[in-house]
């Protein structure tokens, strides 16, 4: 920490926004049902769906019309969080997440395409019991994010595509906490909550070898949001005793980093087809929080509400998939990815690295209607961590050793139409 603070409150504060992005943090990559059942490898080159405007717009240039698609994923964790200084065990502090997503594609002539993307790139959510012991450092902790992204393409010969797109991006962040503990445990000490709007870009291109083979490569910038909102200290050692108690206005700057991807498509013989992706997270610009107020004063520093370094490194993906052609009518495909931890696991985000087993299936009812199904078992691995808390009558500064273990089942649809 770059200031010593002396109470435990703001700290814990702080574990709110270690919401940047998710490799294997909180980044949200269920952009579609097709891509779901192969754990999204190769997404930027195989455009099978409207939904590749999600991972590369140069892709656009494979649909000669237009098409619509909307997508629906449930997600369903099981994470289990143990003190293992206390002995005290948190189970299922993820909640149920529900993410849907809607794509348009539009050809304007043989060269050139549009389209628009509604979907998430971004959320995290944990909901510890009021009972947990380090209420405190847990609590409730909450983010989504929507982007509105409109794109367009340009085939500029047979082989090589490109796109470009807009990223208009609005976000909701809250967080509460409490003493935790079985003397007053729903008693609150700190709330937070705020929202934003703010922009980024994305590029891609394609290169088509041949008919059957592909690859594509995108970037999709950084976003920096300025979470504006309200700040209620119920403690007043933070704000002041005349605003215990008050929402006051604060500020939190949040960087959602830069994201790229490479992905390959073979189709090996009428009916197999293989791809894959490689993804990287530029999680290291995710460096510090820093929230100030012109009513804080945490530690005695004037405006500052809390300071919080963080450690975060930049990340890989990996996945790799299979397409079985049944018949005119039905495909099924499969994958699975491995997934690396973005940073320093804590009780509000308790990072690890993952992998992922997934199946899916797709059903041609016409030449122009089709449905999509996904279905991913996401496997974390076992993660030790030390966070610093204040029990329910604490001494300040008090650290626990916690193991977290879990693991999620995605369930996706998703619905196409070709005009």
């Amino acid at each position: 920490m770059s200031i010593k603070i002396k109470s435990n409150l703001f700290v814990i504060i702080a574990t709110m926004t270690s919401i940047n992005s998710y490799g294997a943090g909180f980044q949200v990559s269920e952009h579609s049902g097709a891509g779901l059942g192969r754990a999204f490898a190769g997404e930027a080159a195989i455009a099978d769906t409207a939904a590749v405007l999600a991972n590369n717009p140069a892709a656009m240039t494979r649909f000669d019309r237009a098409e619509i698609s909307g997508s629906f994923t449930a997600i369903m964790p099981s994470i289990d969080v143990n003190d293992d200084d206390f002995g005290q065990k948190a189970n299922n502090i993820a909640p149920n997440a529900y993410v849907p997503a809607a794509y348009y594609i539009q050809p304007i002539n043989e060269k050139f395409v549009i389209g628009l993307g509604l979907f998430s790139n971004y959320g995290v959510g944990t909901d510890y019991p009021e009972d947990f012991n380090a209420g405190l450092a847990a609590g409730k902790t909450s983010l989504l994010t929507f982007n509105m992204n409109p794109n367009f393409a340009y085939k500029v010969n047979d082989k090589l595509s490109i796109g470009a797109g807009l990223n208009l991006v609005y976000g909701k962040a809250e967080l509460s906490r409490h003493w935790g503990g079985n003397i007053t445990p729903n008693t609150l000490i700190v709330e937070m909550k705020g929202d934003t709007y703010s922009w980024g870009w994305n590029i891609g291109t394609l290169y088509e070898v041949d008919e059957n083979n592909r690859f594509g490569l995108s970037y999709r910038s950084q976003v920096d949001m300025d979470f504006k909102g309200d700040f209620t200290d119920h403690t007043g050692s933070i704000t002041g005793n005349n605003n215990k108690g008050i929402a006051v206005q604060g500020k939190l700057p949040v960087v959602l980093p830069a994201i790229a991807e490479f992905s390959g498509f073979h189709q090996l013989n009428p009916l197999w087809a293989m791809h894959y992706s490689v993804q990287w997270t530029q999680y290291s610009q995710f460096k510090s929080l820093n929230a100030t107020s012109t009513q804080c004063h945490a530690g005695g520093v004037a405006e500052s509400c809390f300071t919080k370094d963080e450690d975060y490194n930049d990340t890989f993906r990996f996945a790799v998939g299979a397409t079985y052609t049944v018949s005119p009518k039905w495909l099924l495909r499969t994958g699975l990815a491995y997934d690396q931890r973005a940073g320093k696991s804590n009780l509000s985000i308790p990072d690890a690295d993952r992998y992922w087993y997934s199946a899916g299936t797709s059903y041609a009812y016409s030449d122009n209607l089709s449905f999509d199904l996904g279905i991913a078992y996401l496997q974390s691995t076992k993660s030790s961590f030390k966070e610093e808390i204040s029990p329910s009558n604490p001494q300040p500064g008090t650290t626990h050793k916690f193991t977290s273990t879990g693991n999620a089942l995605f369930v996706a649809a998703q619905v196409n139409y070709a005009f």
